[in-house]
């Protein structure tokens, strides 16, 4: 069979004592009848597909076939696999022209996950180009039953630990800048937790329209900043944490110049960089590191893609939700406290905000200007991640901002920050204890915002 097949119908007595009757009536072992599917997929592929060009390379008859041949799997051996030819030959040498039933059962089963396959890639593409024309509300954004499309990417080392097998799927329609489009440029075959990290670290700066830099740690960022330049960013976010810098995965949302790609290589062990796009020095600089590994995505927009869903699996079942894409306009933010921050400090507070979106919680950040100083995140209860937050930052968090991605249960946060010489506090609010929290601010001359917006990240 020719390797360029993408599904064939081969027909083939499954029995040795089926092969006598085949003699009888002059009938070869083997019936092949070919079936080539409407290249769909790679049609859609393309950058100017038309809707029309689309719906034209919708097979019907094809898959028809192949699951009515399914359907009989006991005396039809249906191949849809290129790589199922090697097997299926070895098992009719080996049983006179025969295929085992475990063998034939196994082929059903391809067949429908194939044709399955097939239509939820043709439903993807109608749903994402077609859902503004057709949504008539009647459709809830959550299916009752709910189909995953992902191509296999390659197979990954390990997963987060050397006994764990893993692999890496992709969404065969993705526009947006991300790390299952992102192209690798240099340096080791990704793992596991590198993708985990690469994709935190570009989800980070897509928050910010002016240069940014973020630096992630398992998962997490130990720093993040904007400014000017790229290169004064990433200073600024490798001066919010250095220690636990080392060894991290570098985040960029704007073109990497030399300056910026000699900052990186100066800076000590770094594991991965993701930015969109690199001036030829700055990658041919940042290249001589061997086992740097430098991925490239498209240019990052504001455009988010509000189709796609976080997905987290749970044993035996899976939670589905939308993206935390919400933004905060500045006229939303709520003054609760005698104090008023200034200006300076609203940016700072704003610049918090949409960093602390990306902490594990519970999350707490304190910064300056535009650059993260102290970070606490994923501990139990919030005080201990303001107290996190203040160690890290040292003597950088008198004057800082802080901002808090729930709402306080206790005055006691606010103390602790109070004693550090924390200036603005911004929170979600709605917590049972906000007078009292407010309370605590007046009386430690500390002003405080509320965003009626939580962003809890578990």
């Amino acid at each position: 069979l020719h390797p360029k097949i993408h599904a064939a119908l081969l027909a083939s007595r499954t029995k040795p004592e089926h092969m006598e009757q085949l003699k009888l009536h002059n009938i070869e072992p083997i019936d092949m009848v070919i079936v080539n599917l409407y290249p769909f997929k790679k049609t859609i592929a393309k950058p100017e597909v038309s809707i029309s060009e689309a719906i034209d390379n919708i097979d019907i008859g094809g898959p028809s076939m192949l699951r009515s041949a399914a359907k009989n799997y006991s005396s039809i051996a249906v191949v849809t696999n290129p790589t199922q030819y090697g097997p299926i030959i070895r098992e009719l040498s080996a049983n006179n022209g025969a295929v085992s039933e475990n063998i034939l059962a196994q082929l059903a089963i391809d067949v429908f996950t194939l044709t399955s396959e097939y239509d939820s890639h043709i439903r993807a593409y109608l749903k994402k180009t077609l859902a503004p024309v057709a949504d008539t509300g009647i459709d809830s954004i959550f299916p009752q039953e709910l189909s995953l499309v992902l191509d296999k990417a390659e197979d990954l080392r390990y997963g987060e630990n050397a006994h764990q097998k893993a692999a890496f799927y992709k969404k065969a329609l993705s526009d947006e800048a991300s790390i299952s489009n992102a192209k690798q440029l240099h340096g080791k075959a990704l793992s596991y937790n590198n993708i985990m990290d690469l994709d935190a670290a570009l989800e980070t700066v897509k928050e910010f329209d002016e240069p940014a830099a973020c630096i992630i740690k398992h998962a997490t960022p130990c720093g993040i900043a904007t400014a000017g330049t790229l290169t004064k960013a990433y200073a600024d976010a490798l001066n919010s944490d250095k220690i636990s810098a080392f060894g991290g995965i570098v985040g960029l949302n704007k073109k990497v110049d030399v300056n910026t790609a000699e900052a990186i290589l100066n800076s000590g062990f770094i594991e991965c960089i993701i930015a969109p796009g690199y001036e030829q020095n700055a990658l041919s600089r940042l290249m001589a590191k061997a086992n740097l590994r430098i991925l490239s995505t498209s240019a990052i927009s504001k455009n988010r893609d509000k189709n796609e869903f976080h997905l987290r699996m749970v044993t035996g079942g899976l939670l589905l939700q939308q993206r935390d894409l919400v933004g905060l306009d500045r006229s939303q933010l709520k003054i609760v406290t005698q104090k008023k921050p200034t200006p300076e400090e609203v940016d700072a507070l704003v610049f918090a905000w949409k960093a602390v979106k990306h902490i594990r919680s519970n999350a707490i950040v304190l910064v300056h200007e535009t650059r993260t100083v102290g970070i606490g995140a994923g501990q139990m209860s919030r005080v201990d991640s303001v107290f996190m937050a203040i160690h890290k930052a040292e003597e950088k968090v008198n004057g800082s901002v802080l901002a808090s991605d729930a709402f306080f249960p206790k005055e006691d946060a606010i103390k602790a920050a109070a004693k550090a010489g924390i200036s603005s506090i911004i929170q979600p609010g709605g917590s049972k204890a906000d007078e009292r929290i407010i309370d605590a601010c007046n009386q430690n001359n500390i002003s405080m915002v509320f965003t009626g917006i939580r962003h809890f990240r578990h």
